[in-house]
């Protein structure tokens, strides 16, 4: 199994955090929206298998390694999400039952380099979003786990700009 590229450092459990609309509508597009958890899943699996096919089986890894790390993020979230008194279906704001996430919001970029490209924007953007979070959230439980994921995004941020650097 894959390690997943993460901090060193716990991640802060949900309990105790009470139903709040206001804080679900906050944290809700980090979960399924186009620039979502799910959607990085999605794209660096896309990504890690392009790399693998070309024989560039370390590059695939890494990237693996930060989409596993983004599956944990989406579960916490989704924990979060039930935490916070919804559902966590796939939609920009759960519970709403439209709205719902496609795979057309994936890069499928065709080269290399574009596609780290493409990843270093999700990452710019994970980072911006989460704090852009911090700013607007009420709840410091909540907001210590948005601040957790974020020390995650920055290191995947680095790991892909290194590795476009390689590629380039």
């Amino acid at each position: 199994m894959t390690k997943p590229l993460i901090a060193e450092k716990p991640y802060p459990t949900t309990e105790g955090i009470a139903p709040d609309c206001r804080s679900l509508r906050i944290i809700s597009p980090a979960y399924a929206s186009s620039t979502g958890e799910l959607n990085s899943i999605l794209q660096y699996n896309y990504h890690a298998v392009i790399f693998n096919s070309k024989g560039l089986e370390e590059y695939a890894e890494l990237i693996d390694s930060i989409a596993v790390a983004e599956m944990i993020h989406l579960k916490i979230l989704g924990k979060l999400i039930c935490a916070l008194g919804a559902q966590p279906v796939y939609s920009l704001l759960p519970p709403a039952g439209f709205n719902f996430y496609s795979a057309k919001f994936v890069a499928y970029s065709r080269s290399l380099k574009n596609m780290i490209e493409d990843d270093i924007l999700a990452e710019r953007h994970a980072i911006m979003s989460y704090a852009h979070m911090l700013d607007r959230l009420r709840d410091d439980r909540v907001n210590g786990i948005i601040a957790r994921l974020l020390e995650d995004e920055k290191l995947h941020l680095k790991a892909f700009s290194d590795l476009l650097d390689k590629i380039k």
